[in-house]
């Protein structure tokens, strides 16, 4: 694709005031402005301390100056990076001299990714990575993260697609040129079973995929059970701060309360939920019937009853995994139905705590073994479009005979929906919608 004839600009690293700024330029004119405010060029790719000056000799700051020729840079273009004190005012003059030179302008959101991928310096699942990787916050996400962003998932697609394209060579070359002495002979045994692998491997990637989504975007794991039985303690307790109001009253907790926690490097969700009884009172049964919807929406459900006392809670989903969780077991140390709860706590001792979390890692970490590590899709966008290239896969792969000239069509079919995933065709209706999603200065 053809570079923009912009030279874009804008703060890279985050928010001010920081001790260190970044203010990034990419485009043609950005050695010739780095010149311009900060003298002759240094070396590329070497840190050189420079004062950077005003067009009109103000001195704005002393700072690291680096260059990236083209196209060894990040978006493939000639960059510049000036890091400057991160005060407001001094970052604030910089961009306002950047502003004011013609031919420059501030990046929109996601501009310096996209032009790399415009560049060819990335596909968009590296692309996609790399901005789950700038918002991770657990040790998974980040591993998840760096598992696309450095083209480890790439690498599967493109081997894929490269597959689909080399059974569609040799079916046309069949089609064409039957007669010729140089080419295969039956198609059938050396490219229908090999498709057929290749399928079986697509289901059982796509199959993994609610549980990438789940280490990406959290384990949403409901706290339920009746009023009193320790719910919002637990809630507090597991957070480490007061999320919940806790009181001797029933039914204090009318709405669901969530809280975000990284517990051994994984994100889990947290949703404490009102109290499940019979009751008349309005807002109450709002309340609980909030608190059955995200139980049959959660991954993992905790059944909360005081050690002694059991309720049940109507679940219909199939796919919540439950554990029954006796509480206040300070209170019951002889009771003998301790034995018939997955696991007893008390969250005034602390008691069992520890064994909960345990008990929710290991969950983790066994979804996490079905997916065989972290080369799973995690993006709605992957997903659809490997389950339609599979489709016209199975396509192809069902119709008898020797319509090969139809099973080539589904082929070719899935491979443009391969090509998406990556962005190795026409994407462009896709792209404002993914690179919207990086912040801006990246």
């Amino acid at each position: 694709m053809t570079k923009s004839d912009d030279t874009i600009f804008a703060l890279s690293s985050g928010g001010l005031p920081s001790g260190v700024a970044v203010v990034r330029l990419s485009g043609r004119q950005s050695l010739s402005v780095s010149a311009v405010l900060a003298g002759p060029l240094p070396e590329p790719r070497r840190a050189t301390l420079r004062t950077i000056r005003a067009r009109n000799e103000d001195q704005i700051d002393r700072g690291l100056v680096l260059i990236f020729p083209g196209p060894s840079s990040f978006t493939g273009e000639d960059c510049v990076e000036f890091h400057l004190h991160g005060g407001r005012a001094v970052v604030q003059r910089l961009l306002d001299e950047l502003t004011a030179m013609p031919g420059l302008r501030q990046a929109e959101a996601g501009e310096f990714s996209r032009r790399a991928f415009e560049n060819g310096k990335a596909d968009l699942v590296e692309m996609e990575g790399l901005a789950d990787l700038i918002s991770a916050e657990t040790e998974m996400q980040r591993r998840l993260a760096m598992e696309q962003s450095f083209g480890g998932l790439s690498a599967l697609y493109d081997d894929w697609a490269d597959r689909l394209t080399r059974a569609r060579a040799l079916i046309e070359a069949e089609l064409d040129f039957a007669d010729e002495e140089d080419v295969p002979g039956s198609v059938s045994d050396q490219v229908w079973s090999s498709l057929s692998a290749l399928a079986t491997s697509m289901r059982r990637h796509l199959l993994q995929a609610e549980q990438g989504e789940i280490i990406r975007n959290g384990l949403k794991v409901v706290i339920a059970g009746p009023p009193n039985a320790g719910k919002s303690s637990l809630m507090n307790a597991l957070a480490g701060r007061e999320v919940a109001i806790v009181t001797d009253l029933a039914g204090t907790t009318r709405d669901v309360l969530h809280a975000d926690l990284d517990i051994g490097g994984y994100l889990v969700r947290l949703f404490d939920t009102a109290g499940l009884r019979e009751t008349s009172e309005t807002i109450e049964q709002e309340g609980i019937r909030r608190a059955l919807h995200a139980a049959q929406t959660a991954d993992i459900l905790l059944h909360l009853d005081e050690i002694g006392r059991f309720s049940e809670i109507d679940v219909s989903s199939k796919s919540v995994r439950r554990f029954r969780i006796g509480t206040k077991m300070d209170q019951h140390l002889d009771d003998p139905s301790v034995g018939r709860y997955d696991l007893c706590i008390s969250t005034a001792t602390g008691a069992g705590l520890d064994s909960l979390r345990n008990l929710l890692i290991a969950d983790l970490r066994q979804r996490q073994e079905q997916t065989g590590g972290f080369s799973v899709p995690v993006r709605a966008r992957q997903v659809e479009h490997l389950r339609a290239s599979l489709a016209h896969l199975e396509e192809a792969l069902a119709i008898e005979g020797h319509e090969l000239d139809v099973r080539s069509e589904f082929l070719r079919l899935a491979a443009h929906e391969m090509g998406k995933v990556t962005g190795r065709v026409d994407v462009e209706q896709l792209l404002d919608v993914i690179f919207s999603e990086f912040c801006i200065g990246k």
